[in-house]
């Protein structure tokens, strides 16, 4: 039986490569090819696809993001991503051993695609030669959407299973076949007032060549109104928890607060939820801690890859990783307002942040 301690003695063929990555650059794990993700500018410079152009184009349409987006059932989507999101649908097929990754942006998603990918392959790497260390957590566990976009669909399919992949997309927009199917998906979700603040810092942050961003009170707007990528996070979150309700061996929903509070139980929860729970020898080893540690915030965001090393966009994706960082940003106004549409929208249901 493979050693699953995750101690140096532990055997790893991850290529020691140089902490900087180009855009598609191959990387082989194991014969694994993962590979860094291609950047946002290249799908936004992408023309419609003639298939869903008509379409797409008669959407409803907002324009005051760094780029326009589309209304499609309900939720706000890229427009130029939006043909490949279709596309998705239509012909993505999950395997059984697949793992979903969900979440609305900015709530938590790095952080929980390293703990998915190191728990779920952790008979394969050590701590020393892991691929976390070369790539960045949204290289290892690719977005699926993103991935369409790019039109470099293929590229999954050269994944050996398991896989683990991400998606933004609401439950009711992925592709039939992950939700027929017995992939479980793990929902990470997080307080709104967070997500906003996160969010507008990294869309602040971004070099994509696209146009500037709505001011904070412009932006803070057009959240409350639902109308960012993926938005409204209300409807979002609502549709997961709907359904783990029902079907709770199909979806697990984490809570960013909780997780951050006590992250050794979050990882508990979650191998078991994937079918990788701890053996009595790990947990006596520490193996659970250890993984908490090696995923966290800090440990992820001095590596040379996500600090400047590599990619220069990685570093968008860590900036604090702390709860209440609203009062920083917002008024008391903003907050109050925020608070009384996220009661609004989640009173008729058991969810609450």
């Amino acid at each position: 039986m493979a050693d699953t301690s995750l101690d140096s003695n532990s055997y790893s063929s991850f290529t020691n490569k140089s902490p900087k990555k180009d855009e598609g650059e191959v990387v082989t794990v194991d014969e694994v090819n993962l590979r860094c993700r291609r950047p946002l500018k290249d799908i936004m410079n992408m023309e419609l696809d003639s298939k869903y152009k008509e379409l797409i184009l008669a959407l409803p349409k907002e324009e005051r993001w760094l780029s326009p987006l589309r209304n499609y059932r309900g939720f706000w989507q890229l427009q130029q991503a939006l043909p490949r999101v279709l596309a998705m649908q239509e012909v993505f097929k999950s395997r059984p051993s697949d793992v979903i990754v969900a979440s609305f942006v900015k709530s938590g998603t790095t952080w929980l695609k390293a703990l998915t990918f190191t728990i779920m392959h952790r008979d394969k790497y050590t701590f020393s030669h892991h691929p976390l260390l070369k790539l960045n957590p949204h290289d290892c566990v690719p977005l699926i959407e993103h991935v369409y976009a790019a039109r470099d669909e293929q590229y999954l399919e050269t994944l050996p299973s398991p896989r683990v992949l991400g998606s933004h997309l609401s439950y009711s927009m992925l592709p039939e076949s992950i939700k027929t199917s017995n992939c479980p998906i793990v929902y990470i979700c997080r307080e709104p007032k967070d997500v906003f603040v996160s969010f507008w810092h990294m869309n602040l942050r971004l070099d994509q060549g696209l146009k500037e961003p709505p001011s904070f009170a412009q932006a803070f707007e057009l959240f409350c109104e639902g109308r960012i990528p993926h938005g409204p996070i209300w409807e979002h979150v609502l549709e997961y928890h709907t359904k783990s309700l029902s079907s709770p061996e199909k979806i697990l929903i984490l809570k960013y607060e909780e997780m951050l509070k006590d992250p050794t139980d979050g990882v508990t929860r979650l191998a078991k939820f994937i079918g990788r729970p701890f053996s009595e020898e790990e947990m006596k080893n520490g193996v659970v801690e250890k993984i908490a540690e090696f995923c966290s915030f800090n440990k992820l965001k001095e590596l040379d890859v996500n600090n400047g090393g590599g990619d220069l966009t990685n570093r968008y994706f860590f900036r604090k990783a702390v709860v209440g960082d609203w009062q920083n940003c917002m008024t008391a106004e903003m907050a109050n307002k925020l608070d009384e549409i996220t009661k609004e929208k989640l009173c008729s249901s058991s969810f609450t942040y």
